[in-house]
């Protein structure tokens, strides 16, 4: 059977800069008190032209020049968002119209922070299955445009961004060695964005009452996420005969430190395999962990042969993780 391994990275950061002293101008809040209790220092803010395919589209062209493959050689597009440009169509087929490809599969995975990790799981699968051969798999969002800017507890965290990766069959151990994906709608209301779907259709009344901006009871989903974060890592490890110590690469989704510092302190890693860097980008969704995979791998820290574990937890509740042989 054909591995899924990942050929190339890809990442794309709006220019924008928004630092902790920016929110101080017209926020109750502090550069102290946003770093004690996130770890955050800046964000980046998509420009007002720019959507969420554009950001994805940059990111994937890095994969694919990466790769060495040309965008006819795709097979499938995936994106993980919940941010797309319209609620229909799927973003992925506006990469595919950018990208200059029609005739390949594209669709979209809406799992939240989940997203990318989930729709690895997919491309993994068809791979595997010898349906297709090559995939990019995306994930971006543009979440500054459905925060409340004036809720100090959930506008500090979120920024926008996109990473990407491009999977292609290939002979040999290495690739995705498996993923495991968890969902309990339980717990929607902890972390969700009430408008504008069926439940609260578009209206002036709904404006009015910020429906259309993400609403987050924080102190909830970080007892929920730490639990389910080193659940899932472990469950990756168990199903591979594996031990934490065997880890070259824990990437985390970036939703806060204190979330990152509390799974690592938990599943007993060492700083030196911890991926960090949401002091830099915020929490940016589905795009966190391709975005942080991109940096490590761009910057030779992951080597031919290492063990990589990305793990993710969002809305949905949704959580997952993805064990992979570079």
């Amino acid at each position: 059977m054909k591995k899924a391994r990942i050929v190339g990275t890809g990442s794309y950061l709006p220019e924008k800069i928004l630092t902790n002293f920016d929110l101080e101008k017209f926020l109750d809040t502090s550069d102290e008190w946003i770093v004690s209790r996130t770890g955050i220092r800046e964000r980046r803010i998509a420009a007002a032209d720019e959507n969420t395919s554009d950001l994805a589209t940059r990111a994937a062209r890095q994969a694919l020049d990466m790769a060495g493959i040309s965008p006819g050689d795709l097979d499938m597009i995936i994106v993980g968002t919940i941010t797309g440009d319209y609620p229909w169509p799927a973003t992925s087929c506006l990469v595919q119209k950018n990208l200059g490809i029609p005739g390949c599969a594209a669709f979209d995975v809406s799992a939240a922070c989940s997203g990318f990790v989930y729709a690895l799981d997919m491309a993994a699968r068809q791979i595997e299955s010898g349906a297709i051969k090559t995939v990019l798999v995306i994930g971006a969002e543009i979440l500054s445009r459905i925060l409340d800017w004036e809720d100090r507890n959930t506008c500090i965290l979120f920024g926008d961004g996109a990473g990407a990766a491009v999977l292609k069959a290939e002979d040999g151990p290495n690739g995705v060695l498996s993923s495991h994906l968890h969902a309990d709608g339980s717990f929607w209301e902890l972390l969700y964005q009430p408008g504008f779907g069926t439940r609260h259709t578009p209206s002036a009344e709904g404006m009015d009452q910020r429906l259309h901006l993400v609403r987050m009871q924080g102190n909830e989903v970080f007892k929920v996420a730490v639990r389910s974060l080193s659940d899932v890592a472990l469950e990756a490890l168990g199903a591979n005969g594996m031990a934490v110590a065997d880890i070259d690469h824990f990437i985390p989704h970036q939703a806060n430190r204190r979330i990152l510092e509390a799974t690592a302190r938990r599943l007993g890693l060492k700083d030196e395999q911890v991926v960090i860097n949401v002091d830099r980008f915020g929490n940016t969704s589905g795009a966190s962990i391709p975005i942080a995979l991109d940096e490590a791998n761009r910057a030779g820290k992951i080597k031919e042969g290492d063990v990589v574990l990305l793990d993710a937890f969002g809305g949905g509740f949704t959580w997952a993780s993805s064990l992979l042989l570079w």
